[in-house]
């Protein structure tokens, strides 16, 4: 039995939670957050225990530790949690500066903890296929991938005004799927954005309405699309075009049903946000998170991962910043 503590009772400590109590082999045995509300409300949820997390770090009993506090917390925990000999379970971003990425980087590697980094999205279904397909030549050479991220609202401007920006707090997921479906590194970005839905985000220095195009080491092409609003729920869609054919993944929607009468046809729509939309995608990671743990396999995607998706997140808010396209290890 893994005994899993989890740091961070808000919204995603919760989601990692249940995921967890849904994995055979796997046990929250304690749990902290600085608001003791959170703790205890998630304690009795789990049957947990409340511990601070010096004690979690320290306690001998507990095998793993799921970060999901705020991302500037996140440096000390991981270098306490690798140095104690922790496994580690971290939300994105794994820290807003490469730099400090790098120092965890080192100190993880030295002390031979296994690490993943939350990137859920290679987990969803849809996704998954995808990326098992085109490694299985279905579709030829890879020429094109168009990712279309879109919340249904943005988020308060206080989250906004600490989040790093959406390259860093949003486009994150879609940088590390392009790496994820096209099987290389990303060699050039070019961003531009606006704040088309909010001004007041505007005001805080950050953009809600992007687009970056990304350039693979062999020259394949990546397209995202990002958006805070989109009126019709959670727009979470890939499409990846190859030599010899093409693959996509559409929204899922909150029924399969569909109404057909002489005025067209009229579907449901999308499911309304990420809770929902990537439910199974999260139970999928943490069950890799411990069947990893249990067998000795290296978790995936790493901390190097979030290294990477971080470093195309910092070229795209520069490319912004210039208006020009900026070239990575530059």
């Amino acid at each position: 039995m893994i005994k899993l503590a989890i740091l961070g009772c808000g919204r995603i400590g919760q989601v990692h939670a249940g995921s967890a109590a849904m994995v055979e082999g796997a046990r929250v045995t304690a749990v902290a957050d600085a608001f003791p509300e959170a703790a205890e409300a998630l304690a009795t949820r789990t049957g947990a225990a409340v511990m601070t997390a010096e004690d979690i770090i320290a306690s001998p009993q507990i095998d793993a530790v799921v970060i999901g506090t705020p991302t500037d917390t996140h440096f000390d925990l991981i270098q306490a949690s690798a140095k104690a000999g922790k496994a580690i379970f971290c939300e994105k971003p794994v820290d807003m500066s490469a730099d400090r990425i790098r120092e965890c980087i080192e100190t993880v590697e030295a002390a031979g903890v296994p690490f993943l980094t939350g990137f859920n999205r290679r987990f969803d279904p849809g996704f998954a296929s995808i990326r098992a397909r085109i490694a299985d030549g279905e579709i030829g050479a890879i020429e094109l991938v168009t990712i279309l991220s879109r919340d249904p609202a943005p988020p308060p401007v206080s989250y906004i005004e600490s989040s790093g920006g959406l390259f860093r707090d949003m486009m994150i997921h879609d940088f590390d799927m392009a790496r994820f479906l096209t099987g290389e590194e990303v060699v050039q970005v070019y961003a531009t954005g606006s704040a088309l839905v909010d001004p007041a985000i505007g005001e805080a220095g950050d953009v809600d309405t992007a687009v970056a195009v990304l350039t693979t080491a062999s020259g394949r092409i990546c397209q995202i699309s990002n958006s805070r609003r989109a009126t019709y729920g959670y727009d979470q869609r890939v499409e990846v075009h190859g030599a010899g054919g093409m693959l996509r993944a559409e929204n899922l929607r909150e029924t399969n049903v569909e109404l057909a009468t002489a005025a067209g046809f009229r579907s449901a729509p999308a499911q309304h946000f990420f809770l929902e939309r990537y439910a199974g995608a999260y139970v999928a990671e943490m069950a890799h998170f411990v069947e990893c743990l249990t067998s000795g396999k290296a978790p995936s995607p790493t901390i190097r991962d979030g290294l990477a998706a971080q470093m195309i997140a910092d070229a795209a808010a520069r490319s912004l910043e210039t208006g020009a396209p900026v070239t990575l290890g530059q």
